[in-house]
């Protein structure tokens, strides 16, 4: 089997747990901030909390072992702008407040039958193309090339490495030292503790994030046909998969689009299997109109983020890119200020 192949096998899987995972557990970074901030239940926070930690540990195993260079990724490039990719942070966050639930989420939500979260789907993909080649990329480029700048370290490791450390002990130092602080935030709490299906659903997204890293580096590395070395990230991925739907005489598949697929097939099965599946649609016009705003801003905003709350909080913090905390800080920025404050989203009001 050529390791193209192979790649799109290992992503069909990973979307496929991952949908499953997602729906049985609720995993969301929104839905874990606000049972944290505003409802006073902070497992499903521990849950992600974890799942970043095991992410972590285990994709910096791979990179010191010598099996995957996530110097490849997106993540860990030269140059980016902390601007640009902080307020993409910040408009992915307030907009996944207003739409409910981040990408993944919605393609969760969307194979259980909520026909809300197929209007979120659709308005994201095509927000995010727009500003990945369509009207608003100018804009983002021009923002992108008058704020960029070059730095000498692009992660942690890189950071104390220039202290003296080793590469490799750099490496396993940082990852050591955030991992174990993000997986005793998340046992620290006595229900969390209790909850093991949430300490199960963390431990394998964590778990998938590091599998998706060794499928692309690892399983997929070919001279001759080289893919992405990349994870576990939902924004580009969903615009891909609706153009390959629309357009696919000529194009291929690639990790992303497969796993978008997996995901929703994931949940439907799940679902229908569970007795979950129910079709869910608007209460208002206003309601629809809310969500959607909420999916342009995720579009456009994650694309100017290089990732959502699981292609940067998840996959690009595995990588501890510099620029992924400085997007995952918008992003809790962000989310914080649609949850609570002046800006808060409010309920809305119902005839």
């Amino acid at each position: 089997m050529d390791p193209a192949t192979i790649v799109i096998l290992a992503a069909l899987t990973i979307g496929l747990i991952y949908g499953s995972v997602g729906l049985l557990s609720g995993f969301c970074m929104m839905s874990g901030l606000r049972g944290w901030w505003a409802d006073g239940d902070g497992r499903l926070a521990r849950t992600y909390a974890l799942a970043m930690g095991v992410a972590i540990a285990a994709s910096q195993l791979l990179a010191a072992a010598g099996l995957v260079d996530l110097g490849k990724s997106i993540y860990l490039q030269p140059s980016f702008s902390a601007p640009v990719m902080f307020l993409g942070g910040l408009l992915f966050g307030y907009g996944m407040v207003l739409s409910n639930g981040c990408g993944s989420r919605a393609l969760v939500l969307l194979g259980r039958g909520n026909l809300r979260s197929f209007v979120v789907v659709i308005v994201l993909g095509i927000f995010a193309e727009m500003t990945l080649k369509g009207l608003i990329a100018p804009v983002r480029i021009a923002m992108v090339q008058a704020s960029q700048a070059t730095v000498a370290a692009s992660s942690v490791p890189a950071l104390l490495a220039g202290t003296g450390l080793g590469a490799v002990p750099a490496r396993m130092v940082a990852a050591s030292a955030l991992s174990a602080v993000l997986i005793i935030f998340a046992f620290a709490h006595a229900p969390f503790r209790k909850s093991f299906g949430q300490i199960a659903a963390g431990l394998i997204v964590g778990l998938l994030v590091a599998g998706g890293w060794y499928a692309t580096g690892y399983l997929g590395a070919d001279d001759f046909n080289p893919v992405p070395v990349t994870s576990l990230t939902f924004i580009a991925p969903i615009a891909d998969a609706l153009q390959y739907v629309m357009l696919s005489t000529g194009s291929t598949l690639n990790f992303g689009i497969v796993t978008v697929f997996g995901v929703f097939a994931g949940s439907l099965i799940t679902a229908i299997v569970t007795g979950r599946f129910q079709l869910e649609g608007y209460r208002s016009p206003q309601h629809m109109l809310r969500s959607a705003s909420g999916a342009a801003l995720m579009g456009a905003g994650g694309v100017m983020a290089f990732g959502c709350s699981v292609g940067q909080g998840l996959t690009g913090l595995s990588t501890l890119s510099l620029s992924s905390f400085i997007a995952i800080a918008g992003i809790m920025l962000g989310t914080g200020a649609g949850l609570r404050g002046s800006l808060r989203v409010r309920p809305l009001v119902t005839a």
